[in-house]
């Protein structure tokens, strides 16, 4: 029996990704060396102090045994220490916070302890997949929302609204955001708080790239708003702040009804993490952030390669003001043949990979996602293998490379090797 007779994977639709990885692991191994910007799985070891902790604390066998599914309470202060460092906003840790096995596992799990079938959820697209998905796995039924640069996002959900039936129950919002690299004010949340409170609805915010962030104001959070605890549950992540993406360490913090309710679910599901991990979480969290500063300064370094390098190459980017990805219009002579063939092209041709738009919804049509998880020298490779495509395609760099271009390529991948 085919595994689409089960109604909850009939409701999804094929993994558009899985095509690029298939591809990707065939040339891999074949020999090629492929340059891969498609995850966002970041490549830079935990700071050495997190982990010490983690094996100082694995030491003790008392901490080898069941740890608990809220999180122990030392972590859960830290993460309300942070928030009234960062934020200025004060949670309670006992009833406020909870520990989640990364906000992944956060965001689906709190999705099956809210919505009942047929739940009407507002999600921006395109979008981060669990952020659809993990509604549409707990049976309810979505309104696309428009997302991108000039769009009233607020005016997007109030039309949505008005024609939902039945009305929708919450909505999502997601800044900086992954994949577009959009970013919000204060502005925006308090519109969004007052248009969930008018239509007693719950926001559920993904800060995930809290930290990650180049120009301007660092980004905000929702909870800011006056009121928003009243409304608003906002999941926060250790995986891209501390280069911790394994560690599985992520948090809900907000609106008490939404963290007992989270709570309520994890605890039938997970005993919690392994406890050295929650220990270490709790130091990354407490201790000196310098290393959130270097993390932040390499993300940006690589950034300006990979956008400035594909533009010289005809390939019109804009630098993203935040997050660990860059959303890339699809050249003009290749835009009719649509992201996922565009990827395959790419990969093809020129060995690198990246993630189609399509794979984010249908409004991600006619981009791609390009992740920094390489570092310097690997993403100047990537662009001087893209220039070739382009050319071999008929599109022409913007403007001659500068005097010396190569040899500064060639001089600064022997720096960093």
């Amino acid at each position: 029996m085919p595994d689409n007779s089960f109604h909850r994977i009939r409701r999804l639709p094929p993994y558009v990704f899985a095509e690029v990885n298939e591809m990707k692991a065939r040339a891999r191994a074949a020999g090629r060396d492929v340059i891969d910007l498609g995850m966002g799985n970041p490549d830079s070891p935990t700071p050495p102090h997190i982990v010490q902790k983690l094996i100082e604390t694995v030491q003790n066998p008392r901490t080898h045994r069941y740890s608990t599914s809220r999180g122990i309470p030392g972590l859960r202060r830290a993460l309300a220490g942070y928030y009234a460092r960062r934020f200025g906003v004060k949670l309670d840790p006992e009833t406020q916070v909870v520990v989640t096995l990364g906000s992944k596992e956060g965001l689906a799990n709190l999705a099956q302890a809210i919505t009942a079938p047929g739940d009407t959820i507002l999600v921006p697209n395109p979008s981060y997949p669990i952020h659809p998905f993990g509604f549409i796995i707990a049976g309810a039924a979505l309104r696309h929302v428009h997302l991108a640069p000039g769009v009233d996002l607020i005016a997007e959900f109030a039309y949505a609204a008005e024609h939902s039936v039945p009305p929708p129950t919450a909505m999502i919002l997601s800044f900086p955001n992954n994949p577009t690299t959009l970013t919000a004010d204060l502005d925006l949340y308090r519109e969004a708080v007052a248009f969930a409170k008018k239509r007693d609805m719950f926001i559920i915010s993904d800060l995930a790239y809290a930290e990650i962030w180049f120009e301007g104001e660092p980004p905000p959070s929702i909870l800011q708003v006056p009121g928003a605890m009243d409304v608003a549950v906002e999941f926060t992540s250790m995986s891209k702040t501390y280069s911790m993406p394994g560690w599985r360490i992520g948090f809900a913090a907000g609106n008490e009804r939404l963290v007992r309710a989270l709570a309520r679910i994890k605890s039938y599901l997970d005993y919690g993490a392994f406890t050295p991990i929650q220990v270490a979480a709790a130091a990354a969290l407490n201790g000196p952030q310098d290393c959130v500063a270097e993390i932040r300064e390499l993300y940006r370094e690589r950034r300006d390669v990979l956008v400035e390098g594909l533009n010289r190459a005809g390939w019109r980017v804009e630098k993203p003001k935040a997050t660990m990805f860059v959303w890339a219009p699809i050249p003009e002579p290749f835009r009719a043949m649509g992201s996922l063939a565009f990827a395959k092209l790419l990969l093809e041709e020129a060995d690198v990979a990246v993630s189609p738009g399509i794979g984010f919804g249908e409004y991600g049509e006619g981009y791609v996602r390009m992740a920094l998880v390489e570092n310097r020298h690997r993403l100047r490779q990537a662009v001087r293998n893209i220039r070739q495509f382009l050319r071999r395609h008929g599109v022409a760099p913007a403007a001659p490379p500068a005097r010396g271009e190569e040899a500064r390529d060639v001089a600064a991948a022997v720096e960093e090797v």
